[in-house]
Order: structure tokens, then sequence, then C-alpha cells
């Protein structure tokens, strides 16, 4: 079978998985934030895929999801100069297409799903010393106060490189990222430097996470001159640092690291195959380890709904915050209830994404899971949520 085939094969497989997911999720808070109350580039990006395909949560999750795909395509054509198999190739872009934090980019309304596309053309576009690399940096500065990070590395790698242009439009653009964004280091300091590589290694998965870090730290004591490294290893130490001081928002950071998977897939293949086979058997172990956990992160975010039967507080489930509501606009709907007054506002509004409108005709409340109440909300027979609806007085 052809490479190309095979390529297709995955994102069809992939766009298959990430629709079925769409059915089982609801809007989040921040997605609902981000539809109601921004003006991001993300948010006019998800009303225009509203307007065009009508008011559901496949539209919602659409410009997401394309951008994933682009992603893998992006990726299997820029990890060509790394990697030059490919069979190769396919294995790097199925093993990104599993990744829980790719998973996530893909379905959550956020800009890392667009921050990951923008680096992959980006290295696209220097791969073949495109005309139109200093304008798509320029474009990205309106975008998102993330790719300051970005400037800031590509300042570092410019002046390495002696590149002098790149070195003053980096740094112009990084002060007018700085001036139109900023950055907030408000509140407290606390230190989160654990809970920051706790969450690295949940987006990749521990063994992956490992080895990129080890690819990150061999390939700077080596000095190697690569673009990707320097992005990936300048944001990667950036965000280390800063979560000494305060919590990150890691789907600023995390997306970077992306960028280092084709160099990372030309270290591990090179070092395999430069051994003869009866000394391969420590990257066959890291490998199938590897695989192993990456297809249980898979299967439990594809089935995250079967672990409310192990749970008694359905509200410690991680994906909790992803649930609940679809179903209930559902049956307040059933019941005759077009809107109500709830008592959180938060949800209120992602309630008004499925059709809830706000009105004081009807109280809605939420109450403990093992009382009887007039909307429950069930998951393969288990309650995991129950409301209250009162009328009020008039």
């Amino acid at each position: 079978m052809s490479p190309r085939i095979i390529l297709f094969l995955i994102l069809g497989l992939d766009a298959t998985v990430l629709f079925y997911e769409v059915s089982t999720i609801s809007i989040t808070v921040n997605e609902a934030n981000l539809l109601y109350h921004s003006h991001s580039f993300i948010h006019y990006i998800t009303e225009f895929s509203l307007t065009l395909f009508g008011h559901n949560d496949y539209a919602l999750r659409l410009p997401m999801v394309l951008f994933n795909l682009l992603s893998i395509l992006l990726l299997y054509s820029v990890s060509k100069p790394y990697v030059k198999r490919d069979t190769d190739r396919l294995w790097l872009v199925f093993v990104y297409s599993l990744l829980p934090g790719v998973m996530s980019a893909a379905l959550l309304v956020n800009s890392a799903g667009f921050i990951i596309f923008s680096l992959f053309l980006l290295l696209f576009l220097y791969q073949r010393d495109s005309r139109l690399l200093p304008l798509f940096l320029v474009l990205l500065v309106w975008v998102d106060g993330a790719y300051s990070m970005l400037y800031f590395a590509l300042l570092v790698y410019a002046f390495n490189r002696d590149h002098k242009y790149y070195m003053v439009l980096n740094a112009i653009l990084l002060v007018v990222s700085y001036t139109l964004f900023s950055f907030d280091t408000m509140g407290r300091p606390s230190g989160h430097f654990l809970d920051t590589l706790g969450l690295y290694a949940t987006i990749f998965s521990p063994v992956i996470f490992i080895f990129l870090v080890y690819v990150l730290y061999r390939k700077m004591v080596t000095k190697e001159q690569d673009i990707t490294l320097y992005i990936s290893g300048i944001v990667f130490v950036l965000s280390l640092l800063l979560s000494f001081r305060q919590t990150i928002h890691i789907e600023d950071f995390a997306p970077y690291m992306m960028l280092l998977l084709p160099l990372a897939a030309q270290t591990f293949f090179s070092s395999y195959r430069v051994r003869l086979r009866e000394f391969r058997g420590r990257y066959r172990m890291l490998l199938t380890v590897g695989f192993i956990l990456l297809a249980m992160h898979f299967f439990l975010l594809l089935f995250n709904k079967a672990l409310y039967l192990a749970l008694d507080d359905p509200h410690r489930h991680f994906a909790y915050k992803t649930h609940i509501v679809k179903e209930l606009a559902s049956t307040l709907k059933i019941e005759g209830i077009n809107c109500v007054s709830a008592q959180r506002e938060n949800l209120q509004m992602r309630l008004r994404f499925y059709g809830i409108g706000e009105c004081d005709a009807h109280v809605l409340y939420e109450v403990p899971s093992d009382i009887d109440a007039d909307v429950t909300i069930r998951y393969f027979g288990k309650k995991v949520a129950a409301f209250n609806v009162t009328n009020s007085p008039i």
C-alpha cells in the first residue's frame, strides 16, 4: 500500500474518532466565555463556522478538527528532512495523532490547536525559504499573545546565526506582541514546577515526554543549530522558569514542544538502526512501553464516561467539566422548558449555547446526585448529576 493511501487512512481514522468525541462532550465554561465574551482570532473563526454550519457542537469544533488534520499533513511534510523513510514518517504522524494533548487541542475550542498548526506551517515555510515567512510572522502577532515566546526564541536563533534582518523583525514583533497582549504576572508568587511537569507528561504521555526532554538536552549539549531545537527548548525552559513563580497556561507553552517531534523521531530511528539487532532491546522496550501507555491514554479519553462507574463522586472525573450540559438542555426542552434562571452563571452561559435562554419563570439548581430530582443525568446507568426546576412566584 502506498504511503499516501496510509496517510489518508490515518487522517480518516483521526477525523472519525474526533467527530465521535464531539458527539459525547458539551461546551465548557472556557469555550462559552470565548464564544460570548471574547474578541480573539479563535472567536471569529468559531463564529464563522457556527454561522455557516448552524448552531451545534460539530460546527463549534469543526475549525479545531480541521486545524488538527492540516497539522498532520504538515508534520508529514516537515519531518522529511529529519526522517527519510516514508514508513518512519507515517509512524510519526500516527503517534502524533494519538497524543492526549493533540486530541484535546483538536476538540476543545482554544488557541492550542491553531498554535500547533501555525508552528508546523512556519517550519514548512522556513524549510522552503519562502518569501511569505516574514509576512506570516507579522500576521501571527495579531492572533494571540502566546506568540511572544516564538518571537523571543526566533530572536535568539537569528542572533546566533547572525541573521540581522530576522533579529530586527522578531525584536519589533516581540515588543508589539507584549504591548498588545502583555503577560499576567500579578498575584502572590507560588511554585508550580512539579504541576507543570505533570501537565507536560499528561499531554505527551510520560515516556514520550521523557524522551523529548532527553533529545532536547542531548541536542543542546552538542550545540546543534536547528530551528526546532531553539523554539522548543527556549519556550520549554521559559515555561519551567515561570512555573517557579506562578501557574502558567499550559496551552500557550505545550504546542511549542510539538516542533521537537521530527527531531525526536530522527534521534530514535537513527539510534535504533545504528545498532545490531541483538543490541536493540532497550529501544524495542522503550517503543513498546511508550506505545502501550499511549494506547491506554487514547482509549481512556475515547471512553472516558465509563470511568463514572468507578467513581463515588462524579465531580472527581477529569472530564466532568465537558459533560452534563448538553443532556441537561435536551431534557429541559423535552419538558417544555426553554429558559431558566440558573444559580450558577457559568451553567447559564453554557445552557445558552444549547438554546436554553435566561428568564425568571423557572429556577434551576443542582442537587446532590444521590437524591430524587426533576432532571437526572446518567451515563452507563450511573447517576452523575441531578437538578431541580422550580417555578418562580409571580
